[in-house]
């Protein structure tokens, strides 16, 4: 599908996606996931250092927009990625940002014969 042919009301769940990713506790939980996979709510909680409130405020938003699934045992919950796609898009603006913080200090550091006023 083009970019040009994308409906409106697929736009508006795009927005919603992205609306996800712009939290930086969501962002916080989905590192630890992506880093050591399937983990619990207080693993959660103690890897992200955010309280348990607000952790699972979080999870149950991600989970309920299926970015996440859920598996319940006993008493605990487990949380892990559902949406592979999540992933590459973290790790796209991860690089992105990386390549710019590069390009800023190239672009500072003065070059031999060069002279910087």
């Amino acid at each position: 599908m083009s970019s040009d042919a994308i409906p409106d009301n697929v736009l508006e769940l795009m927005a919603v996606k992205f609306r996800l990713l712009g939290d930086s506790t969501r962002l916080a939980i989905l590192r630890t996931l992506l880093k050591g996979g399937e983990k619990n709510v207080g693993r959660l909680v103690d890897e992200t250092g955010r309280t348990q409130t607000n952790v699972s405020k979080h999870l149950k938003q991600m989970a309920r927009s299926g970015m996440l699934a859920r598996r319940k045992e006993g008493l605990q919950v487990f949380y892990q990625l559902a949406d592979p796609v999540v992933a590459k898009i973290c790790r796209l603006v991860c690089d992105s940002i990386v390549d710019d913080v590069k390009r800023e200090i190239r672009d500072q550091v003065p070059r031999p014969g060069k002279h910087r006023p």
